[in-house]
Parts: C-alpha cells; structure tokens; sequence
C-alpha cells in the first residue's frame, strides 16, 4: 500500500463534466486529485504536478485534439483513462497504440469512476511490465551479437578457437570489474575506429 494517497490529475475544459469525475474519484477514497482546465503546456504541468494517474475528458474530440492528447500519453508514461461521448474505430485503435490504459466511449458517469481507475492502473501496469520485459530482451539479444561480434573478431586476430575466444572476454571481464558485453563492446568499437571491422558476410 502506498504510504500517500494516490495522485489523480483530472484533465477537463468543462468543470461542469471535470466536477463528475472529481466527485467520483473523492468516493472512491483517500485519494489527491488535482484538476486542470487548460491544455497550453500541458506536458510541463503534468511534469510538475507528477501524477499517479491521469484522467482526460475530451467530450467530444477533433482528430487534431485526441492525437494532441495521445502525443501526452505517449510522453508521461502515466496511466491514462481518457472519455470521449463518441468514437470510431481509427480512434480507439490509436488510442491502444498510444499506450491509454482505459478508453471510455460515452461513460462519463460518477459511479463509474472507481472501477474505471482500478482498470487504468492494472492495464498500465500489465502494459509496463510487458514493454520492460521486451526491452530487457532486446538488450539481451544485443549483447549477445555484441559478443559474437567481439569473438570473430578475436578468433581472426589472434588464431584463437571460439571458446578460447570466449574464455579470452570473460577473464579479461573479470579483471576488470566489468560485464563481457561491455568488454564486448569496447572491442568491437575499438577495431572499428582502427579499420579492423568484420568482412562481408560474417556477424554484425
């Protein structure tokens, strides 16, 4: 459990409809909610104030309006629930590829509020746990070619035997304190700067 309440920026041109949302999110328990009514640096607002979550009512948006507010969610890495009275296709699946965690068409009730918020928060997390996993995969498959790379390099230049050349990065690794895809790396760059890249055809 947090040890302060949760932080929920309401996003609202209208007070009217802003008030539903906040009325709802103040039912829903110990939470801080912060509500905004313009849009002109609103990146920088949302930096500042550094929200838990972030609510947006857009009633009803124009194209150039809701991809201004997915530019916002792709930038904070927040989850995001966004209202909108109507919506088509196009829209809900760039809304997806924006990262917005809940997307309600024509929902804008009280009552709806608190189940809408625990829904934002467990997709983002699902969502973010995904992207970090990916990530971590991507690096670890980088580091991998790194190393292959820094091995070719090795076995043409010193004769050595592919684990020779492996044993070779690994205890140069270790007497440095360093990890065999950084020593890997270094290698690699190293033989860039001198000319001495791979040939055609083999690993890069």
């Amino acid at each position: 459990m947090p040890s302060t309440p949760l932080h929920v920026l309401v996003l609202d041109a209208n007070t009217l409809r802003a008030a539903v949302i906040e009325d709802g999110l103040r039912e829903a328990g110990d939470l801080r909610v912060t509500v905004l009514t313009e849009t002109e640096g609103l990146v920088e607002n949302i930096v500042a104030l550094d929200p838990d979550v972030i609510f947006i009512d857009l009633e009803n948006p124009n194209r150039d309006q809701l991809e201004h507010m997915f530019q916002v969610s792709r930038a904070v890495r927040r989850p995001v629930a966004m209202f909108v009275d109507r919506s088509d296709t196009a829209a809900v699946e760039a809304a997806i590829e924006a990262g917005v965690s809940a997307y309600i068409v024509d929902g804008l009730r009280k009552e709806r509020v608190k189940p809408i918020l625990d829904m934002a928060i467990s997709r983002f997390n699902a969502f973010d746990r995904l992207r970090r996993e990916l990530e971590a995969t991507k690096s670890e498959l980088a580091e991998r070619k790194q190393i292959e790379r820094a091995k070719t390099l090795l076995i043409k230049s010193r004769g050595l035997s592919e684990p020779e050349a492996y044993a070779l990065l690994r205890r140069t690794a270790m007497n440095q304190n360093r990890r065999i895809a950084e020593v890997a790396e270094s290698l690699v760059m190293a033989a860039s700067l001198l000319g001495k890249g791979l040939g055609k055809g083999e690993s890069r």
